[in-house]
């Protein structure tokens, strides 16, 4: 009930992000419950697959990691639900990817 809030990014956009989707074959389509761990800049991250959802509404479930200065992604390992492990290596920072689950990683027009 409360109004909306309205958001301006007057600081630009110097630094880099990478958003990533899963897709999995042995585990379920949309790669709920993988686990990702990424690298860039020296610094690691970890985000989980999880779904997002209430009456009438879900939430993107593609991960976005910003990665600050850093301009690529040095690694991307992803723990599969199913217990497949993959590790993709030298990412370009400020695209969008899609992991098949057993097929590799491709970037992405989304």
């Amino acid at each position: 009930g409360d109004r909306p809030n309205l958001y301006r990014n007057d600081g630009g956009n110097a630094n880099h992000w990478l958003r990533l989707r899963t897709v999995g074959t042995t585990s379920n389509r949309d790669g709920i419950g993988a686990r990702i761990r990424i690298t860039a800049g020296g610094r690691t991250q970890t985000e989980d697959v999880r779904p997002q959802s209430s009456f009438l509404s879900t939430n993107d479930p593609r991960l976005l990691f910003g990665l600050g200065a850093a301009t690529r992604v040095e690694s991307i390992e992803v723990r599969w639900p199913s217990g497949r492990v993959e590790e993709f290596r030298n990412l370009r920072a400020g695209r969008g990817y899609t992991c098949v689950e057993g097929k590799g990683i491709a970037e992405s027009g989304f």
